[in-house]
Protein backbone atom coordinates (compact mmCIF):
# COMPACT_ATOMS: atom_id res chain seq x y z
CA UNK A 1 0.00 0.00 0.00
CA UNK A 2 2.75 2.37 0.65
CA UNK A 3 4.51 2.11 -2.76
CA UNK A 4 0.56 3.04 -4.22
CA UNK A 5 0.74 6.12 -1.79
CA UNK A 6 4.10 6.86 -3.16
CA UNK A 7 2.98 6.66 -6.70
CA UNK A 8 0.18 8.83 -6.31
CA UNK A 9 1.90 11.33 -3.93
CA UNK A 10 4.52 11.66 -6.51
CA UNK A 11 1.76 12.13 -9.49
CA UNK A 12 -0.04 14.61 -7.52
CA UNK A 13 3.46 16.83 -6.66
CA UNK A 14 5.20 16.47 -10.23
CA UNK A 15 2.10 16.28 -12.12
CA UNK A 16 3.63 13.61 -14.41
CA UNK A 17 1.62 10.08 -15.17
CA UNK A 18 3.82 7.08 -13.90
CA UNK A 19 3.02 4.29 -16.38
CA UNK A 20 2.45 1.28 -14.23
CA UNK A 21 1.70 -1.00 -17.38
CA UNK A 22 3.83 -4.22 -15.61
CA UNK A 23 2.17 -3.78 -12.73
CA UNK A 24 -1.85 -3.39 -13.43
CA UNK A 25 -1.21 -6.78 -15.75
CA UNK A 26 -0.83 -8.81 -12.41
CA UNK A 27 -4.35 -8.00 -11.73
CA UNK A 28 -3.64 -7.64 -7.97
CA UNK A 29 -3.90 -4.57 -5.49
CA UNK A 30 -2.81 -4.37 -1.55
CA UNK A 31 -6.16 -5.21 -0.49
CA UNK A 32 -6.43 -8.76 -2.35
CA UNK A 33 -6.18 -10.18 1.32
CA UNK A 34 -6.60 -13.60 -0.30
CA UNK A 35 -3.76 -13.31 -2.84
CA UNK A 36 -0.32 -15.31 -1.76
CA UNK A 37 3.03 -13.50 -0.53
CA UNK A 38 4.49 -14.72 -3.17
CA UNK A 39 1.93 -13.14 -5.73
CA UNK A 40 2.11 -9.77 -3.64
CA UNK A 41 5.67 -9.54 -3.96
CA UNK A 42 5.99 -9.66 -6.82
CA UNK A 43 3.96 -6.64 -7.26
CA UNK A 44 5.77 -5.04 -4.61
CA UNK A 45 8.79 -5.51 -6.68
CA UNK A 46 7.11 -4.47 -9.90
CA UNK A 47 5.42 -1.39 -9.19
CA UNK A 48 8.97 -0.12 -7.04
CA UNK A 49 10.88 -1.20 -10.25
CA UNK A 50 8.43 0.91 -12.53
CA UNK A 51 8.13 3.80 -10.31
CA UNK A 52 12.34 4.19 -10.31
CA UNK A 53 12.06 3.67 -13.43
CA UNK A 54 9.86 6.81 -14.48
CA UNK A 55 11.83 8.60 -12.33
CA UNK A 56 15.50 7.76 -13.39
CA UNK A 57 14.11 8.18 -17.27
CA UNK A 58 12.34 12.05 -16.43
CA UNK A 59 14.77 13.71 -13.75
CA UNK A 60 18.76 13.55 -13.49
CA UNK A 61 19.66 14.74 -10.42
CA UNK A 62 22.68 16.21 -9.57
CA UNK A 63 24.22 14.89 -6.45
CA UNK A 64 27.23 17.02 -4.84
CA UNK A 65 28.97 16.13 -1.63
CA UNK A 66 30.35 18.83 0.86
CA UNK A 67 32.66 18.07 3.27
CA UNK A 68 32.16 21.04 5.33
CA UNK A 69 32.02 19.58 8.20
CA UNK A 70 35.59 17.60 9.76
CA UNK A 71 34.44 14.22 9.40
CA UNK A 72 31.50 14.36 7.87
CA UNK A 73 30.06 14.33 4.15
CA UNK A 74 26.72 15.82 3.23
CA UNK A 75 24.87 14.85 0.34
CA UNK A 76 22.65 17.91 -1.47
CA UNK A 77 20.84 17.24 -4.65
CA UNK A 78 20.18 19.83 -6.92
Amino acid sequence: MLLVHIRKYYESTTGEDVPTDQYNTLHISPVHIHKNKVTHKKAILTLGSEIVHHIRANHNPYIEYHADFQSERIATEH
